[in-house]
């Protein structure tokens, strides 16, 4: 039982990265800092769009965009968050 949930915290931990990741790139593709032209930087692109929509796209249909900001990444960082709280002070603890 402690290796599932471990697997799972890992696998919790490799989603918040790759939102993390997500988020960095998409400003530096707003602010013209790195090309999406570029092949391989296209490719990253649809590599984390294709990982992370979708997770995304259910918060997206509830939280909407708030003056041009999407906040759905956050959103489900934070419920990350909870369930690897809720993960390891309630689960976790009581594994023998």
């Amino acid at each position: 039982m402690k290796s599932v949930i471990l697997v799972l915290d890992l696998i919790l931990n490799l989603v918040v990265w790759v939102l993390i990741i997500q988020a960095v790139m998409s400003w530096l593709l707003a602010f013209n800092v790195i090309n999406r032209r570029n092949q391989f930087v296209w490719q990253i692109w649809n590599f984390l769009n294709a990982v992370t929509e979708p997770l995304l796209k259910p918060i997206r249909s509830v939280i909407r965009p708030f003056n041009g900001m999407d906040l759905s990444g956050l959103v489900l960082i934070i419920l990350i968050f909870l369930i690897r709280d809720i993960m390891w002070r309630y689960i976790y603890p009581n594994v023998i």
